[in-house]
């Protein structure tokens, strides 16, 4: 049997914590920055969690993750 192929796009925006969960990059961080509050903007640079909805999709797109 073959070996499965990492997705390469996935690979680069997800890491994993030491306890095994997904982590990523939050969104709506790259323009029109002048009408969102420093509040929101300092909260988007904080990573997020892959939502336990979508990680088993995840799981399967980066296998040696």
């Amino acid at each position: 049997m073959q070996k499965m192929k990492t997705k390469r796009a996935a690979a680069k925006r997800f890491k994993v914590t030491g306890t095994g969960k997904l982590v990523r990059n939050k969104a709506y961080k790259r323009h029109i920055l002048t009408k969102k509050s420093t509040k929101r903007k300092r909260n988007l640079r904080q990573p997020g969690l892959v939502d336990a909805t979508q990680v088993k999709t995840m799981k399967k797109i980066l296998p040696y993750l």
